[in-house]
């Protein structure tokens, strides 16, 4: 470490700065990395086509999450676009300088997640395939009614509100809960933020969403 700040003390200040900026950047892309290890990203997924008769839910946001991992508390953030399609979904994860890192697809029948440089992960369950690849799980198959603030179909769901606006502020469902922590303005009522947190096995994990459009 002596050596290296002594070579940098006598380089050129221009060249110095240069690759300072340089290695501050390339720093900034790798560390950013949401999922993976390395800068490697994936091609992002076609557009979703519609299925005849069921209308195409598109959100685009950023979210953060934070869970424990062999006993260490961890976490990432980045941005994601969600396509949903009936009951078929492909939620795309980003690191915060937009490369994708992480394709997520569900159906009833199989889910699948895609990372750089790998074969793509498969089972019949999207939350063990993303556990067992990521260290954590995104509830996708819930939140396409958590989000319409409505309890999931198949399981007991209770939802507390307002009592002056009667907006729901919080749901319980299938042990996670569910904070709503603010709506776009209009009508219809849209979820702007979301807040979500649950304990699995003594194992925390909070997902925060955050819609922009």
């Amino acid at each position: 470490m002596v050596k290296s700040q002594g070579f940098l003390a006598r380089a050129p200040r221009r060249i110095t700065w240069q690759m300072a900026a340089r290695t501050t950047v390339l720093a900034i892309a790798c560390s950013a990395a949401v999922l993976v290890t390395g800068c490697a990203s994936l091609t992002p997924p076609a557009p979703v086509e519609p299925i005849a008769g069921v209308s195409v839910e598109h959100y685009r946001g950023r979210f953060s999450v934070r869970y424990e991992q062999n006993g260490e508390a961890r976490n990432t953030y980045g941005n994601f676009d969600w396509q949903q399609n009936g009951e078929n979904a492909t939620v795309q994860l980003l690191d915060p300088l937009g490369q994708t890192q992480a394709i997520v697809r569900e159906s009833p029948r199989r889910a699948s997640l895609e990372l750089p440089g790998k074969a793509p992960l498969s089972g019949p369950r999207l939350e063990d395939v993303m556990r067992d690849a990521l260290g954590f799980a995104l509830p996708v198959d819930g939140l396409r009614y958590w989000l319409h603030m409505q309890g999931a179909p198949g399981s007991q769901a209770s939802i507390e509100r307002d009592p002056q606006t009667q907006r729901p502020i919080r749901l319980k469902q299938d042990g996670w809960t569910i904070d709503y922590q603010a709506y776009f303005d209009g009508t219809p009522l849209r979820v702007k933020r979301v807040d979500l947190s649950r304990d699995l096995d003594g194992s925390p994990l909070a997902v925060r969403l955050v819609i922009d459009e």
